[in-house]
């Protein structure tokens, strides 16, 4: 989350007294801790690299912050990651897909991928949140008798549902991961593996609509065709790094490579080389995000040897060049004009 330059012919409010370096940064005195430590400290997540995985699905967070209640705007953009809010204090519009929702103290609201949106704290009783991001991908590892974990998931990644108020524990979830990460007692790391788990199946819950059970019925028996995509699939995804042929994949699954180009079509509604180019550029996102590794490292880590190809079907895909993307951290602010 970023705040724009603040515009007071667009929005009627006092300019805020803090800096978006103190905004989102702050610390407090090196000497000392409170037994109760302060909520800007929430932000020391950012320490850790995590990425829990529930189900099917790895979650990999990119970044934490905390807002304090004042007179704050941030102007209409759009991200390549989910970012989830949660308001401690006050009240707000959370403007989304074209409409306005009220957003106050105890309220959870949730901007997906690709879904432009902005947040206009109240001017008499300002807003104050809490807010992290991550991207939310299908793994080919993931645990098959955590069915319900995967139907949670899935319906947060289509949920229409942008605010809720329905996440009463949510706030205990965070002040105990501010306490994890600011005494760092032994085993503190495991422990905020799980509240950050919790912290994600609360925000699907809260947002989904109607509940997912746990009670599923059983997975049905996957027929011959469905096998042999799951087999390509995974393939796929052990072997996006390297380059891949329909020759290669076909010699995976013992068929010819029109059958099997046939087959995965039927199944995914995509050709094979279409489906690993989305994955390929779904994880170099990531790669970009994390900031690890330079350009050229993650063009070669997705199987593009060739730089300047890489770039073209990035921004293709994403809309900006590699480099862009990572100097604005995956954020396109959208021109009202």
């Amino acid at each position: 989350m970023r705040l724009a330059p603040y515009d007071r012919e667009r929005h009627r409010t006092a300019k805020p007294n803090l800096d978006s370096e103190q905004r989102y940064c702050r610390r407090p005195p090196p000497d000392g801790e409170t037994m109760t430590p302060p909520r800007h400290r929430f932000v020391d997540l950012s320490q850790l690299r995590l990425s829990p995985a529930a189900g099917s699905y790895t979650a990999d967070m990119l970044s934490w912050g905390f807002i304090e209640p004042s007179r704050w705007r941030n102007y209409l953009h759009v991200h390549s990651f989910f970012e989830v809010c949660y308001a401690f204090a006050g009240r707000g519009t959370f403007r989304i897909g074209g409409a306005d929702h009220e957003v106050r103290a105890g309220g959870t609201f949730v901007a997906k991928p690709g879904e432009p949106h902005e947040i206009l704290s109240s001017d008499d009783n300002p807003l104050g949140i809490y807010f992290w991001a991550y991207t939310l991908a299908l793994s080919s590892d993931g645990r098959t008798d955590a069915m319900d974990v995967d139907a949670l998931f899935t319906a947060f990644t289509t949920s229409t549902r942008p605010v809720s108020d329905h996440a009463s524990t949510m706030q205990t979830t965070i002040e105990l991961l501010t306490a994890e990460i600011v005494r760092k007692d032994a085993g503190y790391i495991q422990v905020i593996e799980g509240l950050v788990l919790k912290l994600l199946l609360d925000t699907g819950r809260a947002v989904v609509d109607p509940p997912v059970s746990a009670e599923l019925p059983p997975r049905p028996v996957q027929n011959p065709a469905e096998l042999v995509v799951d087999r390509i699939t995974m393939y796929l995804h052990d072997n996006c790094s390297r380059p891949v042929s329909v020759r290669d994949v076909a010699a995976q699954v013992h068929l010819s490579q029109r059958h099997t180009s046939r087959l995965f079509h039927a199944a995914m509604g995509v050709s094979i080389a279409e489906y690993l180019t989305a994955l390929r550029m779904d994880i170099a996102t990531r790669l970009l995000l994390e900031r690890r590794l330079s350009i050229k490292e993650v063009a070669h880590a997705t199987g593009h040897q060739d730089v300047r190809y890489f770039t073209t079907l990035f921004r293709r895909r994403m809309g900006l060049p590699p480099a862009a993307f990572r100097r604005q951290s995956g954020t396109q602010f959208i021109d009202p004009s």
